[in-house]
């Protein structure tokens, strides 16, 4: 069982950057890929990035290629969403999750193969 809570969410200009950092309670991470997903209002939730917990591979939704950079520190249980150059598009609730390290890594972006959800932190971007 994990429990995940993520932080660092807000309110910024477009052009700007933050931070989003996710704290795992329970198994470490080391068992799990990390991944970060969003909602936006009115729309199905997306994947957005991935990470396999050795860090030697992650994997992006392709409109944050090069601006989003996930990363993670195991002694803290922690998976960061780096977030550059934002749109008003990246407006959403975005969520960090937690599947089985087992699975194929080519298969990362599927919702369903997520077992663990947080709840969520807003971030909006304002044109």
């Amino acid at each position: 069982q994990v429990q995940l809570a993520e932080s660092g969410g807000g309110l910024v200009q477009a052009g700007g950057s933050l931070r989003l950092s996710c704290v795992g309670a329970g198994r470490t991470f080391s068992s799990y890929d990390m991944g970060w997903f969003r909602q936006a209002p009115g729309k199905e939730r997306e994947f957005v990035a991935a990470i396999r917990w050795s860090g030697t591979y992650t994997r992006y939704l392709d409109s944050v290629k090069g601006r989003f950079t996930i990363s993670g520190d195991n002694a803290k249980n922690t998976v960061y969403l780096q977030m550059n150059s934002l749109e008003p598009e990246d407006t959403a609730v975005y969520c960090c999750a937690a599947r089985p390290k087992y699975l194929t890594a080519q298969t990362m972006s599927n919702l369903g193969e997520w077992s663990y959800w947080g709840q969520g932190t807003q971030v909006t971007v304002s044109s």
